[in-house]
């Protein structure tokens, strides 16, 4: 895949949440965690009848032919128990070879995949195709966690069972998808002959938009998190803080006014917080005056956009 600035949304929207400032791990935020494109186990979320998700589906147009080829990549955290309570995550993937519309509407493709050992997160994605009519298609991927799970951990209902649960789900879930002799169609501003179709598409936890070099319309990211066509990450961010608003400047000024305690407790847990501190109180003044503010898109009044 060429995906360039598309991996740098796909990784803010990974780890989106998940450490928060102070970037502690004993403040409460940190220990009780909201994670965003959570998919938990099928058993788990069926007996608990609650707004727990197990599948995520994803569905948006494709202008083509039969023999157009489409390439996905779905991308998660897996949460594993490191010192005490803390929980770490691995980042893992599943891609979906290259495959033609023609190929997947006769015949879904459906790959089951496993991680880890003693806490094992098992789940299926499954890709498919409907053609609208003419050169329309609709692409339908769906990513489900399938794994088993004994009877004490289904009839338990604890808020410590739930954090148990992080350790056998599939978290910040996100897809990238990528077409070949074809374009997507954006569903935010789809053109007119194609709005009732873009609005029959029915997208569950994860949203598509158009991604990569505006005007390219070969790259789609679904997220978790609502996006607009063509994201960006504003050039004058050092780094990640893993809150999507980004708002660096009042972030890393915070972050310099920790204690030493403070810092120290930083430094000994994450390692992502970690490189936070230690990239922030490198900063060089310039830097800062850079995150004081941007100006883009000047327009002289009058002028035609």
């Amino acid at each position: 895949m060429n995906l360039g600035t598309v991996e740098q949304i796909a990784d803010a929207v990974l780890y989106e949440g998940y450490l928060l400032y102070p970037y502690r791990p004993s403040a409460v935020k940190n220990q009780q965690r909201f994670n965003f494109g959570v998919l938990y186990p099928r058993q788990y979320c069926e007996l608990q009848s609650g707004s727990d998700a197990w599948e995520m589906r994803t569905e948006c147009l494709v202008e083509g032919c039969g023999s157009t080829t489409i390439e996905i990549k779905v991308r998660f955290l897996q949460m594993e128990q490191t010192r005490g309570d803390l929980q770490e995550g691995l980042e893992r993937d599943v891609s979906v070879p290259a495959s033609t519309l023609d190929s997947i509407a006769a015949q879904p493709f459906r790959r089951a995949f496993e991680f880890g050992e003693t806490e094992k997160l098992e789940g299926e994605v499954e890709l498919t195709a409907v053609q609208f009519g003419g050169s329309l298609h609709k692409v339908i991927l769906s990513v489900r966690n399938i794994a088993q799970l004994d009877r004490a951990n289904l009839e338990d209902a604890s808020e410590a069972n739930r954090d148990r649960m992080l350790l056998r789900s599939l978290v910040s879930v996100h897809s990238i998808l990528q077409v070949t002799g074809g374009e997507f169609i954006s569903l935010l501003d789809p053109p007119d002959q194609f709005k009732a179709a873009a609005a029959a598409c029915r997208n569950m936890g994860a949203w598509p938009v158009m991604a990569g070099e505006e005007g390219q319309r070969n790259l789609m990211l679904a997220s978790p998190i609502i996006l607009y066509d063509f994201p960006r990450i504003a050039p004058e961010s050092p780094g990640d803080l893993f809150d999507g608003t980004e708002i660096d400047e009042i972030l890393a000024l915070r972050i310099l006014t920790m204690t030493d305690a403070e810092k120290l407790e930083v430094r000994n847990g994450d390692d992502r917080a970690r490189r936070i501190l230690e990239r922030t109180e490198m900063l060089p003044p310039e830097h800062f005056r850079k995150l004081h503010g941007a100006l883009r898109g000047l327009r002289i009044p009058g002028e035609t956009p």
